[in-house]
């Protein structure tokens, strides 16, 4: 009995840890997306990390992505360079991948 109840706190461990990376990726991803749109609309520095800063945010007000790619595209339909939402949605998966990647190497 007592390998059955090792293997199982195994899985759980392994699950809290996937979980952990998962949330990780996805507010490295919606960083970078801040940081994206951020040059889009003529932002750098101090500035544009307060944009990035605010699309992570804006990924708490509801599950999914719907709230980063609306906070996304309104900013950039206000200031004239208007992107639908299949290219933003295409762009985060671009992202995902880039912060998968660099969480795994350790960055």
């Amino acid at each position: 009995m007592t390998t059955f109840n090792d293997r199982e706190e195994a899985f759980e461990k392994q699950f809290a840890l996937d979980e952990e990376n998962r949330f990780k990726a996805t507010a490295r991803r919606n960083k970078l997306l801040g940081f994206w749109v951020a040059e889009r609309l003529g932002k750098s520095g101090a500035e544009a990390e307060a944009y990035a800063r605010s699309i992570v945010l804006a990924d708490f007000h509801e599950p999914g992505d719907a709230d980063v790619i609306r906070k996304a595209h309104q900013d950039l339909s206000a200031a004239g360079q208007p992107l639908d939402e299949t290219a933003l949605r295409a762009k985060l998966g671009q992202l995902m991948a880039q912060a998968v990647e660099e969480i795994k190497a350790g960055r």
